[in-house]
Parts: structure tokens; C-alpha cells; sequence
């Protein structure tokens, strides 16, 4: 057997007790899927796996499948998702935290579960203390391109573009199963070519936004100002919000200033893991901003975000205000 494939976080032992938790129900999925097959051969996997649901087994149940030795194989495989559902009751905590510290031989438990709020804080610490734990966070519109091209490279062997994965983040926004399912049409469609281009994305029939928050905040990046003004309302027209492209052209415009002080090297040591391909991307933006430029265009963002919040005016008129002052600004400077 091999140890646990393509599951950030896990070590190179197999059997005893996997506690995934957290909001992203894909890839928390993709663990399980990946972990069973880790443990099971196939010709005996129907004598060996047990898939349970806290929300319909009882303690006693639970503690009768764990305490089964594996048939014919070396290891039992026992899935329990929805585990929240199961830990409503002491009985039950107690047997999974004795498991957890104690797990019988020939047992790989895989615990599934979206951590509740409320007062069995304690019970999921432990849990997570004890067992092989993994959290898998919910993804967000900024991760979804890198997230992309990560999976088209190690699940399909093949590099997505930049353009096409911001592009196809951009359409169907940070669901990782559509996100999954578009790129899998995507790769049959572009049949032995090793890339895919947004050109093959627009050709494959996916509906793509006219215009999305990604190249609009490259514009002002590379200060083209009017081209971002003119942008603006079609981006409003498609559901983006003045608050949500305020927040956004701050980060851009943090990860620049961090470029301009610091380098790429260290703005890859700050960006999140499916946000790291930004930095190569950042550093020609970078080069057309001084210090003194970004602490101007931040500090009009923050009086912009202000007003978003408080003024009934519309979003368009504060973003495209901020623009064309900060024209002025620069071509003054």
C-alpha cells in the first residue's frame, strides 16, 4: 500500500483515525475518496468498508463496526460523515476520542465533519489533537484561478493559462465541483494539446463574463485609468459591488507596494498557497508605482470604502471619482 495521495497535511502513515473537517465539501470528499483507496484493494474493498453518517448511527452501532477486524486484507476501512451529527451525544465523543488515542489494529477511521459552532469546542480540539486532522477552509474568488491550474496540472498533466483560469474563476466563482467538472470539458476539449488558452475556454461554450474583476484590477495596476473607468459599469452590471472592488484594488495594491519594498520573494512568502502566482504577474505593475503613489491611492480607497458605506450616491460615481483623481494625481507627479 501507498501512503495517502494528493492530501496536504497527512503524513506518510496509514491506519488509525483521519479527522477532515472544515467548509470545502470537495475536497474534503476527494480526501476520503483517496484515502479509502490508499487502504483498500479493490478485490476485497466490499468486505472492508463500512460508510456510516453521524446523523443516523448510534454509539453502540459505531462501536460494533470499529471493534470489526478486517476480512481477507489488512486493513478495515469505517467512513463516518456528518460527524457533528454523531457528537451530539457524551457517549459518542467519548468512544471517538478513545478511538483517536487508541485506535485497534487493522483500523483506518475516516472522520468527515463541518465543525459546529456551540459548546463542544472542546470535543473537536481533542479530536483534532489526537487524530491525523486536517482542515480543508473554504475556498475564496481569489483562490479559485490558482486552484485551477494547480488541478490541471497534477490531476490532467496539462497547464491552464492565466487569462483562462482567471476567466473561468471569474464565470463560475469559487464552487471547486463545477470548477472541476469545467475543467475536466476543458481538457477533453483540448484533446492532446498540452495548454489551454481563454481562446479554448470561449470555444468550448463556457459563458463567460465580459468583463471580471481580475483584468479590471490589472488595469489600474498598469495605470491605465481610463480604461478602468470605462470598465467600471459593465463589472457593476454583472453583480460585483463598489465594497467588494474597493477591498480587492487595496489588496492589489498592498501586494505591489510589498513588491516595490521587499521583492517577489517576498511577496510569494506572504500570498496564500493558490495565490503565489500573482507575485510573477505583479512585477511589472509594481515598477509603475512609486511608495508615495500607493499610500495616495490607499488612502483615497479608504475614504472611498467610507462613503460606500454611508452616502446614497452610487458605488459608480465614488470608484470612478477615485480614478480620475488618482489620474490626475500621477500624471501630476
Amino acid at each position: 500500500m501507498s501512503a495517502p495521495a494528493r492530501i496536504p497535511g497527512l503524513g506518510e502513515k496509514l491506519g488509525g483515525v483521519f479527522y477532515l473537517h472544515g467548509e470545502d465539501l470537495f475536497r474534503k470528499e476527494e480526501a476520503v475518496r483517496g484515502l479509502i483507496d490508499t487502504h483498500l484493494d479493490p478485490a476485497t474493498r466490499d468486505f472492508n468498508l463500512d460508510p456510516l453518517r453521524g446523523t443516523d448511527v448510534d454509539p453502540e452501532t459505531l462501536a460494533s463496526v470499529i471493534a470489526t477486524p478486517p476480512m481477507m486484507a489488512e486493513w478495515r476501512v469505517v467512513v463516518v460523515r456528518e460527524v457533528e451529527g454523531l457528537a451530539s451525544t457524551k457517549r459518542a465523543r467519548d468512544e471517538l476520542l478513545r478511538v483517536a488515542q487508541a485506535p485497534p489494529p487493522g483500523l483506518a477511521l475516516i472522520l468527515s465533519c463541518t465543525v459546529p459552532g456551540g459548546s463542544k469546542a472542546k470535543f473537536y480540539r481533542d479530536l483534532s489533537k489526537h487524530a491525523q486532522s486536517v482542515e480543508f477552509r473554504a475556498i475564496t474568488d481569489a483562490d479559485a484561478p490558482g486552484w485551477l491550474m494547480a488541478r490541471a496540472r497534477e490531476e490532467h498533466g496539462i497547464e491552464l493559462d492565466v487569462d483562462a483560469a482567471r476567466a473561468l474563476g471569474a464565470a463560475v466563482g469559487p464552487n471547486l465541483g463545477i470548477l472541476a467538472q469545467e475543467l475536466a470539458k476543458l481538457v477533453e476539449f483540448a484533446g492532446e494539446r498540452r495548454k489551454i488558452s481563454i481562446a479554448d475556454v470561449e470555444a468550448a461554450g463556457t459563458k463567460l463574463p465580459s468583463q471580471d474583476r481580475w483584468r479590471w484590477f490589472d488595469m489600474v495596476g498598469l495605470r491605465d485609468f481610463e480604461g478602468a473607468r470605462k470598465a467600471l459599469p459593465v463589472l457593476l452590471g454583472q453583480g460585483e459591488t463598489g465594497v467588494g472592488l474597493a477591498l480587492g484594488l487595496a489588496m492589489q495594491l498592498l501586494r505591489l507596494g510589498v513588491l516595490e519594498a521587499e521583492g517577489q520573494r517576498e511577496l510569494e512568502r506572504l500570498l496564500p498557497g493558490h495565490q503565489k502566482w500573482l507575485a510573477r504577474g505583479l512585477a511589472r505593475q509594481a515598477k509603475k508605482w512609486t511608495a508615495d503613489d500607493l499610500d495616495h491611492a490607499l488612502a483615497g480607497l479608504l475614504e472611498v470604502d467610507r462613503l460606500l458605506k454611508a452616502s446614497p450616491h452610487s458605488d459608480e460615481h465614488f470608484l470612478e471619482s477615485w480614478l480620475l483623481g488618482l489620474r490626475v494625481h500621477m500624471e501630476a507627479a
